[in-house]
Formats: structure tokens, sequence, C-alpha cells
């Protein structure tokens, strides 16, 4: 199944990019599907000798940088993906979207599925970047006590806090399975009923498996540019691992299914050995689910 990327594998197109297309020039954009591209002004055709000076992330977007204060942001959202070709490479498939086309390469843009969602905003200055802002804070870069402040600011079950795009930055429903696993702590719980040493306990289990994430990931990539860029890792604790023994305590994974999600949790070492129901959960979720469909 195809899981939409998150903070460790925007990171990872983050470190493919910069490495195959800084300093490179933009010759020609074929769009062939319209509905990706989401505006009007600056114009497409106006990146026609732009250059790519850097890359960035705003939560789980990813902004490339060009000359003249100009810039590309992208949503891949659950299924669109990027993937290196040859010089001139044109989109002709049913899920490839976009080609850029630099001199010895073309990046193109792909979404799989029927549901196309991914998607292109063409940003004519920097201040056009603020648009895009969720408020997410970013946990690798923020203090313990701002984590703490951002945790507790209104109470709601602690994944759901996690997975909100203006809560923190760029954590999805796989990362926040396994740092809640490496926490030690269930999905339900409240945020505001954690003591002090849990929110500590949680910072660093999120500061660690993001950062572990990120380091493997680009290991594992050893320069190449990301062709198979998912949220679910074989290596991954709890996440996608229904059945299996936990790696920590080997009793079974358990799973909860809500709204077309997976979550994932091992109950010994999170639960006490509680099993979550699904039924008894759906209406404290149903009030706290995120109502867009990007939100998560």
């Amino acid at each position: 199944t195809n899981i939409m990327p998150e903070l460790p594998d925007v990171e990872l197109y983050l470190e493919g990019l910069r490495r195959h297309l800084t300093g490179e020039t933009i010759r020609r954009v074929v769009i062939k599907s319209p509905f990706v591209l989401r505006t009007i002004q600056p114009e497409i055709d106006s990146l026609q000798g732009a250059r790519v000076v850097d890359f960035s992330r705003i939560g789980k977007r990813i902004v490339w940088h060009l000359d003249q204060d100009r810039y590309i942001v992208f949503h891949l959202m659950i299924s669109g993906r990027f993937h290196m070709r040859k010089p001139g490479a044109l989109p002709r498939t049913k899920v490839e979207l976009a080609a850029f086309q630099f001199d010895t390469k073309t990046l193109m843009l792909t979404e799989a599925g029927t549901k196309k969602r991914a998607s292109i905003h063409l940003v004519g200055n920097s201040g056009g970047l603020q648009a895009f802002h969720r408020g997410g804070l970013d946990v690798l870069t923020c203090t313990a006590t701002a984590f703490a402040e951002r945790l507790t600011r209104s109470s709601r079950t602690v994944k759901l806090a996690l997975m909100d795009p203006s809560t923190f930055d760029g954590i999805g429903n796989a990362y926040s399975d396994e740092i809640l696993h490496r926490a030690k702590m269930s999905p339900f719980q409240r945020t505001r009923s954690l003591t002090p040493s849990q929110i500590e306990q949680l910072f660093c289990a999120a500061h660690q498996v993001l950062t572990e994430w990120i380091n493997r990931l680009q290991n594992q990539l050893g320069g190449k540019f990301p062709e198979k860029v998912t949220a679910f890792r074989p290596e991954m604790a709890v996440h996608g691992k229904f059945g299996q023994d936990c790696p920590e305590c080997q009793s079974r994974i358990q799973r909860i299914v809500f709204s077309e999600k997976e979550w994932n949790y091992c109950p010994v070492c999170q639960t006490a050995g509680k099993l979550l129901a699904d039924r008894s959960l759906s209406r404290l979720l149903r009030d706290e689910w995120p109502k867009m469909a990007d939100d998560a």
C-alpha cells in the first residue's frame, strides 16, 4: 500500500534532490495532468532557464528554491513520488503527472492510484511560502519545554497530537506508531494526563526515532536518488506488523483499524496488557479525527 511520506522520507528526498539537482538549470517543464498544477501565477513556462539553488521542506511539503526568489512547492500526499529519468523524458503513462527536464536528466513526478491529490504550487517570492506553513513544531529542532507546551495545549489522545500538522511537523501514522512504542506509551493516553517525566520520555523517543530513521535511510541510499520512498519499512518495530512479535517483549503486535488507517501497538510494552477495542474508541476518535484528508 502507498503511505504518505513522513519527515524522514521527505528528508531522504531533500538529500537526493540536493545531491542530483542543485545548480542545474530547468530546460523545460511538461505538465500532463492539469489538476496537479494549483497556481496560475507565475506561469509554468516562466521556469524555463531557472536555476535550482536549494531545497527545503515545510512540514511534508518539498520546496525547490530557484534563482530570482522563485519557488516550486510540491505536496506528494499519499501516492506522489519523484523519479529520476533520462534527459528529455516525457510524462506518458497514466501515473506520470509532470516532467522537469534538465540537461542530463529529467525529474518525473508520478502518482499511483485513481485519486489524484498530489499538487504543485509556483510561488513568486519567499513571502508566498508562508501560506503553506501549518504551524507545526519541528521535533528535531525544538526544545523539550516547547515540545511539552505544544503537546499539552489541548486535551486529546497523544497519537492524534503527534499526527496533527498544526501541532507537530511532518509526523504521520507510521512514525507516530514507532515513537509511541519507543516511549512505551498507549496511543490513547490523554496529553494532559501525562506526567512531566512521561512528556520528557515522549520527546526523547520522538527525537531518537526520527533521527535514527533519517540516518538509516540516507545510509541505505548510498548517494543514489531515492526511487522507493515509503513510510512502511520492514525494520520498523510495530508499524505494519500486526500479528508479528514485538522486538522488545515478543508478544503479538495488535492493531486498531479506524477510518481506513491502521494503528499498531504492543499491548505488553504500551497498554499494560490491555487490548484496545475498536468499537469503544470509535466515538472518542470521531470527535478528534482530523477533518481534512491531508491533515493526517
